[in-house]
């Protein structure tokens, strides 16, 4: 298949509760390699299966190993079924996302999350994150559960992403008209 198309707020899908995988097997793997594929393509760091119509959970996640001043840089990963199984700390960081193109704010998340599930081969697996890493997981996690940054975004803080002095309404939709 390869880069897939890449679903954009108001598509039914990114608000739905993604399904459990019940079994890890070929379609599930091409799925995975071309959601990196897509991710790549996009210049993301993560990507959800609901992301680009599937409503599967399935996540993939890959820090930049030229990112070494990040706890992460280098990891790239796939977890199927996922959930965050251990939550500490505290920060606010800024998200965009690949489903709402050209908007960016600050999110409140934990600073570290441990997140259970299998690995693209069905394996059990566990995963620890702090940094990036951490926010990358929570928020690709969320979308599982049909939540997109906008929700989380800290009030006044959603904003261009091209035009960092101009600030937006609240959502995507309320700053189109």
């Amino acid at each position: 298949m390869g880069v897939l198309d890449i679903r954009v707020e108001g598509d039914p899908v990114l608000r739905q509760r993604a399904k459990r995988v019940r079994r890890v097997d070929g379609q599930v793997q091409a799925l995975i390699a071309d959601m990196f594929e897509t991710m790549h393509a996009a210049n993301g760091v993560g990507l959800a299966a609901p992301q680009v119509g599937i409503s599967l959970r399935v996540v993939v996640v890959e820090i930049p190993p030229d990112m070494d001043d990040e706890p992460g840089a280098g990891v790239k990963l796939a977890l199927i079924n996922p959930e965050i199984v251990r939550a500490r700390g505290e920060e606010i960081g800024e998200e965009g996302c690949l489903s709402i193109p050209g908007f960016v704010g600050m999110v409140r998340r934990a600073a570290e999350v441990t997140v259970r599930g299998l690995d693209a081969q069905g394996k059990p697996c566990q995963i620890k994150g702090k940094g990036l890493l951490a926010r990358a997981l929570q928020h690709e996690i969320d979308h599982l559960d049909g939540v997109l940054f906008i929700d989380r975004v800290e009030p006044g803080t959603l904003r261009s992403a091209d035009s960092p002095e101009r600030e937006l309404a609240a959502t995507p939709e309320e700053a189109s008209g």
